[in-house]
């Protein structure tokens, strides 16, 4: 895909927006929405975008900052899981300890948020003792959100213990929203100013974007992205009041930030942001090169968003008012899910192979269909006919010999609970990995995986976790329907 996003404009001006917000205070504490690592949904939307743009962003300032993550208790308690990945949000923040020192940022500590006695939350804490890390606990601040007094007081962020920075800039972040980010950050500015730090506070999100239109694709792609919180971008009408200037925000922020402004003046002793964009620092849209590309992306990313969503209420993880809610955004915007043409492609392949499970790549303007075999899923067949295609091998070549695939299966079967007549995607790679080691045909093949980065691939048939986690890290942006394959 075309890259419509300098991201190399973006570094630079992003790194001075934020100085600028330092310079403002002794010590600044920004909290950083969205994710932090990994922001495939940036990625999709703005190509051009890197998945790990913020963190080359955070490289900039690694000798002034430090790190604090924050983790909800609930979600300690009641095991939750981030989607994209199929893991915990506690592993999630093990993750980012990891990946964030082997950038050498500084991760200083850890904030377990909202405890009330959790169990699991304190043995969460005992293993953060193993990275090194410190750990406190934020119970849920008396008096928030209405009694200004009592929660700028000993009795509210005072009641929380202060957390120990020796950085002019510290990031707040979270592995996932409701995580504590914001009561964290305001806690330790009342902590701060108790000791006579001009500390200040300022918030990166990615999305929506302030400068764009409040209808424009890609703030919309925002409100699919997060329609189970129920966020919905608006004119920010604080930031209209007083400067003249329309700006997107979205409610959350807007129905709070009265008393965020209140509780900011009462600690700081003066008014610093007079709107909900006044305290962002991002500056996204600076950065677009191609609207039209972006557009068209952004209206892309809506559908597949859509798509999810319909899996999700299939799974009983979502009520059926998100697929709904983004079926609304798509009207708006006069898209259908029959737009996305590679799901047309699959459902076309499925009709041509007697109703087997289908699927369908495309890699630039090429589609490369497969159907579910005896050996294969519908996903390794398409994706190794897609790597035949581009590497011109012909069709009757079998990158993987039967007499390997049969084997494996037949293994499979016998240590498995639950019988497959298929090998997934991560099988076969590891059979092209074997094979690869005395085919030089299997080994040209292999190289060429980095060219699916951007792909897209549908299948008629619900995609199993696991395979599309693999398709997720290749870089290909997968949707599938929500029939069950029942071997």
């Amino acid at each position: 895909m075309k890259k419509c996003f300098d991201a190399e404009k973006y570094l630079k001006i992003q790194k001075k927006k934020i100085k600028q917000r330092i310079k403002m205070f002794d010590k600044l504490y920004i909290e950083f929405g969205g994710k932090l690592i990994d922001d495939q949904h940036a990625a999709r939307t703005l190509p051009g975008f890197l998945p790990d743009l913020k963190i080359k962003l955070l490289q900039e300032f690694k000798d002034d900052a430090e790190i604090i993550l924050c983790i909800n208790a609930d979600a300690i308690e009641k095991s939750k899981i981030r989607a994209d990945h199929m893991i915990s949000y506690e592993t999630e923040v093990l993750r980012l300890i990891e990946f964030l020192r082997s950038k050498r940022l500084y991760v200083s500590s850890v904030v377990i948020t909202l405890f009330e006695g959790q169990k699991k939350a304190e043995d969460f804490a005992k293993r953060l003792k193993d990275y090194n890390v410190k750990t406190y606990f934020h119970t849920f601040t008396k008096g928030y959100p209405t009694d200004v007094d009592t929660i700028v007081s000993e009795e509210g962020y005072g009641a929380n213990p202060y957390i120990e920075t020796t950085k002019p800039l510290v990031i707040v972040s979270a592995p996932g929203p409701c995580s504590g980010k914001l009561a964290t950050s305001l806690s330790q500015l009342y902590h701060e100013s108790k000791r006579g730090v001009n500390a200040g506070y300022a918030k990166f999100e990615t999305f929506p974007v302030w400068s764009l239109p409040l209808k424009h694709p890609v703030n919309i792609a925002y409100e699919a992205a997060t329609a189970d919180l129920a966020d919905k971008n608006m004119i920010d009408y604080f930031h209209l009041e007083k400067y003249g200037v329309p700006a997107v925000n979205y409610n959350r922020d807007l129905e709070t930030f009265p008393v965020l402004k209140e509780i900011l003046t009462r600690i700081t002793g003066k008014v610093i942001y007079y709107s909900p964009t006044d305290m962002g620092v991002n500056v996204i849209g600076d950065c677009i090169t191609d609207d039209r590309a972006i557009q068209n992306a952004a209206k892309d990313e809506i559908i597949r968003r859509f798509y999810r969503a319909e899996v999700d209420l299939k799974k009983g993880l979502v009520p059926p008012e998100v697929p709904e809610r983004i079926k609304l955004l798509m009207n708006e915007l006069n898209i259908s899910e029959k737009d996305r043409l590679v799901a047309g492609m699959a459902e076309e392949k499925r009709q041509k192979s007697g109703n087997l499970p289908s699927a369908c790549l495309k890699v630039g303007k090429k589609y490369i269909a497969g159907r579910k075999t005896g050996y294969l899923s519908p996903i390794s067949a398409a994706f190794l006919n897609t790597l035949k295609v581009m590497n011109r091998i012909p069709d009757e070549i079998d990158l993987i010999s039967p007499t390997i695939l049969e084997p494996i299966l037949e293994i499979k079967n016998k240590t498995s609970n639950f019988k497959e007549s298929y090998l997934k995607l991560g099988e076969v790679l590891i059979a092209l990995s074997i094979c690869s080691t005395t085919n030089p045909i299997v080994q040209k093949a292999l190289e060429s995986l980095e060219k699916l980065q951007g792909a897209e691939l549908h299948s008629t048939h619900m995609i199993s976790d696991d395979e599309m986690i693999i398709l997720s890290n290749l870089g290909i942006n997968a949707t599938c329907g929500t029939e069950i394959d029942i071997n």
